[in-house]
Parts: structure tokens; sequence; C-alpha cells
């Protein structure tokens, strides 16, 4: 019996490696819960965007199946620009505001780093919307906001952050802290957000190897101070716990809006009274000023050596005499002395 010919057909192309990323951030899924979604390992998802391997079999249906799923939520081009804005919002902003916390541990500072990066991209939507990565630079700019170094001097943070009820929590927390900002910020990215290594250097500005060495670095002051929570293959996972054992404060898309559309009004009204505190000074300072300058006088200069007045006393008996000879005499005085020639 002639059997039925078989067709092979090429399996179904994936997108590239940083498709992968950005289709996994559009859905706020850390690489973690991914790879417990797909019943992989963490390095297998990591092998799979970075473009070391490629999934095959069931994985590469499954892995498939999601991703057509995600890519299908996309945006449609006939969006309005709230409408787009609303969905990068419902996209991206409870990670972000769980990343704002691991990197400064004060709940109310992480929800206002992530209002106010929204409230910029708000702002400049029409030039936003058509960036390469919007979701990439409103993480950025909240990452910023959050490490910003005179946040330290507002009076609300002179006061100890609130630790966490845990433990475990509270030890990772503490250890998060104790490393320098740029270091703590490599750590989120790579461990928390899943961001690769050159990505997570773009964003920090640094190169490859400056950011390979502070990751490399924070893992180890990580683990000497939590060395149970500290493994490659448990980190991840005790990061996105630690974010997600504290109650945050979601930011509220009307909040993000209102505040932009104050905004204008409050900077306007600032530069009013600045204004008018500037033209009332100096009207004040003119109308105290003298009009003329007056030379002021001359400082009198002690001179050294001159001998001390001499009061001087009653007359003697002599001077009367004196005295009457010079009276006779009148003022005529001698007569000069005239050189003769011989």
């Amino acid at each position: 019996m002639e059997g039925r010919p078989v067709i092979h057909t090429p399996a179904s192309p994936l997108p590239r490696p940083r498709e992968l990323r950005r289709l996994r951030r559009t859905q706020s899924l850390t690489q973690t819960q991914l790879a417990a979604r797909l019943r992989v390992s963490l390095e297998t998802v990591r092998d799979w965007e970075t473009g070391l391997t490629t999934p095959r079999g069931r994985r590469r249906k499954r892995y498939a199946r999601l991703l057509t799923a995600w890519a299908a939520q996309e945006t449609p081009g006939d969006l309005t620009p709230r409408q787009a804005f609303d969905t990068l919002h419902e996209s991206c902003a409870p990670a972000l505001v769980r990343q704002a916390y691991l990197l400064t541990g004060r709940p109310e500072l992480a929800r206002e780093s992530a209002e106010r990066a929204f409230r910029l991209a708000w702002r400049y939507w029409p030039e936003m919307a058509i960036a390469p990565d919007p979701q990439g630079w409103v993480r950025s700019t909240t990452h910023g906001w959050a490490l910003s170094p005179w946040q330290r001097l507002r009076p609300r943070h002179l006061r100890p952050a609130p630790s966490p009820v845990d433990p475990s929590d509270r030890a990772l927390m503490r250890a998060l802290l104790a490393l320098p900002r740029a270091h703590r910020r490599t750590v989120v990215l790579h461990d928390m957000a899943g961001l690769g290594l050159p990505e997570a250097a773009t964003e920090t500005g640094a190169d490859a190897s400056a950011a390979a060495g502070r990751l490399l670095w924070a893992h180890e002051t990580l683990s000497a101070l939590v060395p149970e929570q500290a493994m490659p293959e448990v980190l991840p996972r005790r990061l996105g716990e630690l974010a997600s054992s504290e109650r945050l404060r979601a930011v509220q898309l009307p909040s993000v809006r209102s505040g932009d559309e104050r905004s204008p009004r409050h900077w306007v009204r600032a530069a009013i009274v600045v204004t008018t505190t500037i033209v009332g000074a100096t009207t004040l300072t003119l109308q105290l000023t003298p009009h003329h300058q007056e030379r002021p006088p001359a400082r009198g200069t002690a001179f050294q050596g001159i001998p001390a007045r001499v009061l001087l006393g009653p007359p003697s008996g002599v001077q009367p005499r004196h005295r009457s000879l010079l009276a006779a005499r009148g003022h005529h005085r001698p007569e000069r002395l005239v050189p003769e020639a011989r």
C-alpha cells in the first residue's frame, strides 16, 4: 500500500530576542514568573531571550502560543493617545512601583517616583508614543528619581524607613540598601526586571564590562550578608517576593493626568510670585539707597618724633628788662654787611 507523503513544515519563526524581552515586559512579567508559567528553568528563559538557544518541541509550541497571545494584545493603530497611554500605564506601572521599592525601601517614595515618571510621559506623550521603547524611558525616569541623591535631604526621609515584617525580608532589604546606588540598580534591572546585561549597562550609563563588574560585586556582597537568599537560582524569586510582600499603593491614572494638567498652572503662579518678589525688592532697594555719594572725611595721620608742647610759666625778673631794651631800639635792623672790592 502506498503511504501518504510526509510534508515537512518549518517551525514557526520566533521573534528576535529583543522582541521576546519586550513582549514579556508588556505583561509585567519577570523572567522567573515566565519560567514558572512555561515550566522551565530560569536559565532556559535567559538563554532564549539572549539568543543563546531557541526552544524546541512542545516548549516551542507553548512559548509561541504565549507570544502570539501577547502580540494580539498590542495597542492597535486606531487607539487614541489617551488609550495608548492607558495601555502603557496598565502594563508596567505595578512593576515599576515594586522596582522602586527595592531601590529605596520606602513605599511612598516608590509610588511617587513612578507617578512622576508617568506624568512626564503624559506631558510629552505625542513624542513618547513613537519612541523605540516608551516603557524603558518610563522605567529609567522612575529609577533616576528614586535614587536621586537629594532625596535623603527631604524632611520626610530623615526618619528611618519602615522595615518589612518578615525577618528574611528584612534582612534582604537591609542587604540591598547596603549596596551602592549604581550596584543596587543593576541588580534590580538584571535579577528583578529581567533585563540582559547589555540592556542594564545601557540604562545605567555604563559599558558592559562595568555593569558586569557591578553585578558580580553586588552578588558577592549579598552572598556575604544573606547567603541563603543570594544564590543565583533563588535571588530573582526572593526579590519578587520581597517586592510583593509590601502593600504598595498603585499609581492612579486620574492623579497622573490631573497632576500634569495642574503642573503648568503651578509653574505660572510660581513664576508670577517670584517676579513680584524681585520687583518689590528692587523698588525697596532703590528707595533706601542714597542718590549721591558723599566723600568720607580724610582720616588723620599721626606723626612720630614731634616734641610735646611745653606750657610757658610766668615771666622772670630779667625778661621785663630785655623787653624794654628791645622796645627802645625799635624795629631798626643792623645794616647789612656789603663786601668791599680791593
